[in-house]
């Protein structure tokens, strides 16, 4: 089973043909589209037919102004109406997230000095240097030294005590 392969001056023959078909596409669409912009133009605007007399003038003012009036007011109505639709849809957005409660995100666990926390929270304008220790009050520890005394004296201090353990027992 051998399989016949396309010799490269075919593929070319094929390629420009395919190139010449998409570049009479090409112009009749662009055709068709200057066709149709001229078509919605005579069909939306009419040609401009300029009165003679001032009357004519005035009258074609006073025309153009309602028209342009008309307009301004159905564009505040629209206006109106989509900055209501806007509110309504941030109300019923923020009565969806109380319903939903938020979500906290799970905090990641940063090792950060106070130096480096406050020159990440103020930026440049943080040049105090944070050293916690050294705003410390200073205790200073008073050592107590007892005097080491004869240890035999300090038994026999406590030998009626031991006189009331032994009277219990007998």
């Amino acid at each position: 089973m051998s399989e016949k392969k396309m010799t490269s001056s075919r593929k070319h023959h094929l390629k420009s043909v395919m190139l010449a078909i998409a570049a009479t596409r090409l112009d009749q669409e662009v055709a068709d589209l200057v066709a149709a912009k001229e078509a919605y133009m005579n069909e939306h605007c009419p040609a401009l037919s300029m009165p003679d007399g001032l009357e004519e003038l005035q009258k074609l003012c006073k025309e153009l102004h309602s028209k342009i009036d008309k307009v301004d007011e159905e564009r505040y109505d629209v206006d109106a109406t989509v900055t209501k639709g806007q509110k309504a849809v941030d109300d019923l957005k923020i009565n969806v997230t109380e319903l939903k409660g938020m979500k906290k995100p799970a905090l990641k666990k940063v090792r950060m000095s106070a130096d480096q926390m406050l020159q990440a929270l103020l930026g440049s304008k943080h040049k105090v240097t944070m050293d916690l220790r050294s705003n410390l009050k200073q205790v200073k520890k008073e050592v107590k030294v007892e005097e080491a005394g004869d240890w035999r004296a300090n038994i026999e201090d406590k030998k009626d005590r031991n006189k009331m353990f032994e009277g219990a027992e007998a």
